[in-house]
């Protein structure tokens, strides 16, 4: 197969820079790879960009340059989507460097970066509760930010993952049929989430699961249990008369006062 001129030329280029490359990587001339360290971040070659500074940075360390250096570095690592580096090296930066131009850009970038780790709402969620406090520290440091509205929607968009993972694992519970466990799930996640858009779900999982439980328990607990059902019940039923889930709440009730031996006539949940 024959190759094109022009193919030729470019796979001779790419040799001839990837040994200029690697000639500069071990070189001792610092002064020659500070330079090339914007050159490449200017081009987009962000990783010979960072390898270079991570050999340049300790050396420029107490001089006039570091700032410039150790923001481009920051910014190359966000380029190549290394958020957790970058991230680092952001607030590192705007620590270190506080009355920089940069800084409070910084600050931001850093909370960005928290925020694009933030997995989905099934996942461990440290990253989502970093990233709400770096941009509640933020929006104090700087509470005249042009970025304070982006801000405070990042935030509530990162509550709202919170309030969903709380709801998908207290839910977890009740869909392995382990009622026990789900009451607790289910309860803490209504108290710490009391006016989450699941409150009516959740709080009949939770009368549901008590319901279960007591069903299922051994006949010396059961008069408890079924009497602690009772108690869920009129809670539910006073916070959601007309629920959509009210023919199993109705259900519900009366089997538990048939077994308690109550008046099952009495605030019955009106059906839709």
């Amino acid at each position: 197969m024959r190759i094109r001129p022009i193919t030729f030329i470019l796979l001779a280029l790419a040799v001839t820079s990837c040994g200029e490359y690697e000639k500069l990587l071990k070189s001792s001339d610092y002064e020659l790879k500070k330079q090339k360290v914007f050159d490449y971040y200017d081009d987009g070659k962000y990783m010979k960009s960072i390898e270079l500074l991570s050999q340049i940075l300790p050396r420029y360390r107490a001089t006039d340059e570091a700032e410039q250096l150790n923001w481009i570095n920051a910014q190359a690592h966000y380029k190549i989507r290394d958020y957790m580096m970058a991230g680092t090296y952001y607030q590192t930066f705007a620590d270190t460097y506080p009355g920089s131009n940069n800084a409070e850009e910084a600050s931001y970038l850093s909370a960005l970066c928290d925020y694009n780790l933030s997995p989905r709402a099934e996942l461990d969620q440290a990253n989502t509760r970093k990233a709400i406090e770096s941009f509640t520290i933020f929006m104090q440091r700087y509470p005249t930010s042009t970025r304070l509205d982006d801000c405070k929607a990042r935030v509530l968009e990162l509550e709202e993952k919170l309030v969903e993972k709380s709801y998908l694992s207290a839910r977890l519970y009740y869909d392995l049929k382990q009622y026990r466990a789900a009451t607790v799930s289910l309860a803490n996640s209504l108290k710490e989430y009391p006016d989450t858009k699941y409150r009516e779900e959740l709080m009949f999982l939770k009368l549901d699961a008590l319901f279960l439980y007591a069903e299922l328990s051994v006949p010396a607990r059961r008069v408890e249990r079924f009497q602690t059902t009772l108690d869920e019940y009129y809670s539910f039923i006073e916070e959601f008369p007309q629920s959509k889930y009210s023919r199993d709440v109705k259900r519900i009730f009366e089997t538990t006062a048939k077994f308690l031996k109550v008046d099952s006539t009495v605030q019955q949940p009106v059906n839709n």
